[in-house]
Parts: C-alpha cells; sequence; structure tokens
C-alpha cells in the first residue's frame, strides 16, 4: 500500500494492481495503515467468540429471516446439503472496522486510476454505503473429502478484505479451470474483487469463484468484511468505459433491488451475476 500511494512507485504498483485485477481478482496487501496489536485484538475476540459455549451462542443466534447472528446464510430449501462451517455475520459494524473502510476507499480510488476513469465514477456509488462482516469457524471433519467449508462463489458486493485469523490454509481461488490454494502472507489483507466491480468495470476486473476447504485435524478462522454501495445508488458499467467499441456488458439496476434478488437464491457459482449480464 505503502508504494502505491507513493509518487516514487505509483506507477509499477498501479501496473500491478491492474494486473492482479484483471488477472486474478485476488491479490494480498501488506503495508497498510492498520495497527497490527488491532488486528491481534480483533483475532482473539473472534477466537473467543467461537470459543463461546452453546447455550450464550443461542442468545446470539439468527432471527428467522434474518441473516445477522450464528447460523448459515443463503440457505433456502430444507433438501440443501449445508456447509461444514459456521459464520456470525453483522451488517455495518462500523465501530469495529473504521480503519479498513478508509482501506477500502483508498484502494478503491487506485483502482480507478488502474482502470483510467474518473475516481468518482467509484467512489460516488460507495461512499455512505453499506458494510458487512462475516467471521468464518470451519471446524476439522474426520472426512474432510467429502464436506466442503464454504461453497465455490464469487462474492456479489464491491470490495472483500479478508483476514486470516490462524495459521491453517483453506481458501481456494479458481483459476483457469483450476483450484489454487491461497497462503497468506504474514500480516497482509487477501483483498478480492466482487460482482459489483466487475459491473462497474464492465468485465475488465473479474470477480473469481472461491472456495474454503476444511482439514480432518485443525479448525480454521478468518474475518471477511464486504463493502458494497449505498442501497439508494444504483450499479451499472461505469459510462466512461462504454462505446460503440466497447458496448455495456451488464445491465443497470437498484443496489436495493440487487441483494433482494441475491438473498432470495442459493449461493452457487456466479450464478447472480449471470443474470444481468447482457
Amino acid at each position: 500500500m505503502k508504494r502505491l500511494l507513493s509518487h516514487e512507485s505509483m506507477d509499477s504498483e498501479l501496473a500491478k494492481l491492474h494486473c492482479a485485477c484483471k488477472d486474478w481478482g485476488f491479490f494480498q496487501l501488506v503495508n497498510y495503515e492498520v495497527k497490527h496489536s488491532l488486528l491481534e485484538k480483533i483475532k482473539k475476540e473472534v477466537q473467543d467468540l467461537f470459543d463461546l459455549p452453546m447455550e450464550e451462542k443461542k442468545n446470539l443466534w439468527q432471527y428467522p429471516g434474518e441473516v445477522e447472528g450464528f447460523g448459515q446464510a443463503f440457505v433456502v430449501s430444507e433438501d440443501q446439503k449445508l456447509d461444514w462451517g459456521d459464520l456470525f455475520f453483522m451488517r455495518d459494524p462500523r465501530y469495529l472496522f473504521i480503519r479498513s473502510e478508509n482501506l477500502a476507499m483508498a484502494i478503491l480510488a487506485q483502482m480507478a486510476k488502474a482502470l483510467e476513469i474518473e475516481a468518482r465514477e467509484i467512489i460516488e456509488i460507495f461512499e455512505d454505503g453499506h458494510q458487512s462482516m462475516r467471521m468464518n469457524y470451519y471446524p476439522p471433519c474426520p472426512e474432510p473429502n467429502k464436506v466442503i467449508g464454504l461453497t465455490p462463489h464469487s462474492d456479489a458486493t464491491g470490495l472483500t478484505i479478508l483476514l486470516q485469523v490462524n495459521e491453517v490454509e483453506g481458501l481456494q481461488i479458481k483459476k483457469d479451470g483450476n483450484w489454487v490454494s491461497i497462503k497468506p502472507l504474514p500480516n497482509a489483507f487477501v483483498i478480492n474483487i466482487g460482482d459489483i466491480l466487475e459491473i462497474i468495470s464492465n468485465g475488465t476486473y473479474r470477480s473469481i469463484e472461491h472456495r474454503a476447504t476444511v482439514n480432518s485435524e485443525k479448525e480454521r478462522l478468518s474475518i471477511a468484511t464486504f463493502y458494497a454501495p449505498r442501497y439508494s445508488a444504483e450499479i451499472g458499467p461505469a459510462p466512461s468505459l462504454i462505446s460503440k467499441q466497447t458496448p455495456a456488458l451488464f445491465k443497470k439496476i437498484g443496489v436495493e433491488e440487487y441483494f433482494q434478488t441475491l438473498f432470495a437464491r442459493e449461493l452457487h457459482s456466479k450464478s447472480h451475476l449471470d443474470t444481468l449480464r447482457i
């Protein structure tokens, strides 16, 4: 991040960012302005949260029809096979991650530079936007090859910032039809492009399918913070990217309607984004 904001190294680092977003949809970010002590405190509190006795967890369980609290997400059928994992979901946890929100906006501004569009075409959509956090706990499984920690999917939001809580690996991304394991660097955030950014960039930056695997011996914990535009906004390809030579690849849609249709369906691949393709 420091090289991205430095006049001396900005151009070369922007080229790296552009390549990562275009070819991979994922990258790891180091040297950001979030204190290491704060991240360690958050990691410990997330571990303590999932270590609570079941009786205490029940007081924090999801209400019917809601996604906040302990439970599962994208459950639309009693016949559906569930993921081998627990989650604790929070909407708009600004008091926890205000620093990472500033970081997200800084990254989005750099992406606008890399795309060679006006910063406002991205920033204005995300200002006063929607933030949510999903804390993930993947317990060991005696037969890990028979389950999946998190179903293969792309993130429906704009940008995701993931913090690995412990050292256990499990995140995989789909690259050229193969699953590639991500080994988090020490003190790095794993950043990925969401469907909304694929829409805004008119397909230049791609949201990538990813999944979480489990193992037979150790639990894995992570925190994913999602950034999306405000509900009153409309999303569609950035106007400056559209021309006769490069027509719009996605329909325009209101953010509120976008999320209503998202949560009405089962999580699967990039199926929600596919409904918006022209």
